[in-house]
């Protein structure tokens, strides 16, 4: 069994947001040829993006080809929207949600939905996260590395945080709003450097913030292996032990204590990285996630977890499934 806890969807189409809004800054799809599509932000192209972005039973199709039993889908990042109106931000939110609710629905033992919120506006993002897990039958959330100028420590964002724990809402955590400008502007690096720096923040800000002491019960996964975290745990606890004046103000708890109590997704792309991330993370607590559909992603699920010879059967079937039905409190059952 391999359940894939990182992959992204849309719907097929969606209204003209500047009309119906009254302002510009939204993403929108206009299908160019039979399965493909542009993407694009204020006229200028974002992202060129094929039928499996959209289109259930092409995944499907992809999925059987590559052994992938269930995946648990989000929408794309771009689609966040934090900076928007508030009720403008929530009117999406229901729209991506009804429709992923849909896809989810007509296919329950294939994919699982994870909402997003208008995170911008807690009291609005609760009430959705309601609706997301009583009504539209979701596991959990996704969210962004931060909230316009909020980081994930945020006190205005404790009541998402106290919800989630009462509704037993699992919350992954994905890269966004990264600088694309001056010296990010080539290369890619917003998305090969920043987006690993934007989840290390996120996993920070978590951790010094005292976020999982105040809220104990909270079930978090970050994306893409939790960015540079890993790798540069030891820098962070020895700043946290050298200077608590300044890493210590909001959390006495040396950040090591946090290893083994949140999540990752598997996608490091190099066996040593792996490695390093089960031996930091633990073997409970690393799970596959390929960011299908896009070229940044695993393209063969599941082979880096395959082909590591030091890992035994029984933990490459945590990574591969057993650790996401724990992080979403699911049974297997469900979709054997």
């Amino acid at each position: 069994m391999k359940i894939d806890i990182h992959n992204h969807i849309l719907p097929k189409d969606w209204p003209d947001l500047k009309e119906k809004y009254g302002y510009g800054g939204w993403i929108q799809i206009h299908h160019q040829c039979k399965g493909e599509a542009n993407m694009t932000k204020d006229g200028k192209l974002f992202r060129v993006v094929q039928e499996n972005c959209w289109d259930p039973e092409v995944r499907i199709k992809e999925m059987n080809q590559t052994g992938v039993t269930v995946q648990v889908l989000s929408t794309v990042p771009g689609m966040f929207n934090y900076w928007a109106k508030p009720e403008d931000t929530m009117d999406l939110c229901q729209f991506l949600n009804n429709d992923l609710a849909a896809t989810v629905q007509k296919y329950p033992k294939r994919f699982i939905g994870l909402g997003t919120l208008p995170m911008q506006a807690p009291d609005l993002a609760v009430k959705e996260m309601h609706r997301c897990m009583k009504d539209l039958g979701f596991r959990g959330v996704q969210i962004g590395s931060h909230i316009n100028n909020w980081d994930l420590n945020s006190p205005e964002l404790y009541p998402v945080y106290a919800a989630a724990e009462e509704l037993n809402c699992s919350i992954f955590v994905h890269p966004w709003d990264m600088q694309v400008d001056g010296r990010m502007s080539k290369y890619w690096l917003p998305w090969l450097v920043g987006m690993p720096s934007e989840t290390t923040t996120a996993v920070c800000s978590m951790i010094f913030g005292g976020i999982f002491e105040k809220f104990p019960k909270l079930k978090v996964c970050f994306a893409h292996g939790g960015g540079a975290f890993p790798y540069t745990i030891g820098r962070i606890s020895h700043g946290f032990n050298v200077r608590p004046d300044l890493c210590a103000v909001d959390n006495k708890v040396d950040p090591r204590s946090y290893l083994g109590l949140f999540y990752t997704d598997s996608l490091v792309h190099d066996p040593r990285a792996l490695k390093l991330l089960i031996d930091v993370i633990g073997e409970d607590k690393v799970i596959l996630g390929t960011d299908y559909p896009f070229p940044l992603g695993e393209l063969e699920p599941g082979k880096l977890i395959e082909s590591m010879e030091e890992f035994d059967e029984g933990l490459k079937n945590k990574i591969k499934a057993t650790n996401a039905l724990s992080f979403l409190n699911l049974e297997r059952k469900l979709f054997e």
